[in-house]
């Protein structure tokens, strides 16, 4: 393999590894926003309504946002994997694709958003 092939085939594997960063700032970013949009909801609902609040929406809105950071946190660690991983093909010339961790991560990410569908229709 010439220099250029193995600058670009390294380059690639970089800017995979930034998607998948990409990714994991968006998922941790998401929980966050998540946590503080339950909490907005339920001091809104407290201060207008002057209500009791039912536990589940507190309960679902931090155990997705937890879920989203958790996740966001995997996919990071599981990116410095697969580019190190793919690092050492390369140099090897030896690599050959795998869709593990597409699979993995697209699997993943259908639960979460078949969990916490439900919980859009639950009274606030």
């Amino acid at each position: 393999m010439s220099n250029i092939d193995r600058l670009r085939e390294h380059q690639a594997n970089e800017r995979t590894f930034l998607a998948w960063l990409r990714t994991s700032i968006t998922l941790i970013g998401f929980g966050l926003a998540t946590d503080r949009f339950g909490l907005f909801l339920r001091e809104k609902q407290t201060t207008v309504g002057d209500q009791e609040i039912p536990d589940y929406s507190l309960i679902a809105s931090q155990s997705i946002s937890i879920g989203l950071v958790i996740f966001g946190i995997i996919i990071i660690m599981l990116a410095v994997w697969r580019y190190n991983r793919v690092f050492q093909h390369i140099e090897q010339d030896n690599f050959q694709p795998s869709r593990f961790l597409v699979w993995v991560t697209a699997g993943i990410v259908i639960l979460m958003g078949i969990i916490s569908t439900p919980f859009l229709f639950l009274p606030t």
